[in-house]
């Protein structure tokens, strides 16, 4: 079973904002404190596009289709776990934490993942695919507690 140790960063993030926070106490009774919060402005990808899409000349006379435009929105999701997974080099390139706890969507989970450095990884106690972005602390307290208890 892994423990929420003293001291042991938990970072709840979804593909808009990240809680940065900090056990204050043990594994028995997990007093998490919000440290830091990093948060995106991400609206819609209509409200982001410029234009109407592309269209191009199909093979048939007088035949035209759309082209795919960006997806904004969606490329803004991806830059943020790219932007968390640096930051978190950063902070461990310091020595700011020993023991990181990773709670996020299962899809965030898996870019984080991929981005991850190597020296932050290795700090890297255990993952929680759930979104608990929006929930107040004290539930997110009791929600790691379980999940790490039934791991």
């Amino acid at each position: 079973m892994t423990r929420i140790k003293h001291g042991t960063w938990v970072v709840v993030t979804d593909s808009e904002k990240a809680l940065f926070l900090k056990n204050l106490t043990d594994h028995d009774n997990p007093n998490l404190d919000v440290f830091d919060e990093e948060e995106q402005e991400n609206p819609s990808d209509r409200e982001q596009s410029a234009n109407r899409p592309g269209r191009m000349n199909d093979t048939g006379v007088n035949q035209r289709s759309a082209m795919d435009d960006t997806d904004w929105h969606e490329l803004a999701k991806e830059r943020f776990a790219k932007d968390l997974s640096d930051k978190l080099y950063a902070l461990a390139h310091k020595g700011a934490f020993d023991r990181l706890i990773l709670v996020a969507s299962p899809q965030v989970l898996g870019a984080l993942r991929d981005d991850l450095h190597k020296e932050v990884a290795d700090r890297v106690i255990a993952e929680i695919p759930k979104t608990l972005t929006n929930h107040p602390i004290d539930k997110i307290e009791s929600i790691i507690k379980a999940e790490l208890e039934a791991a």
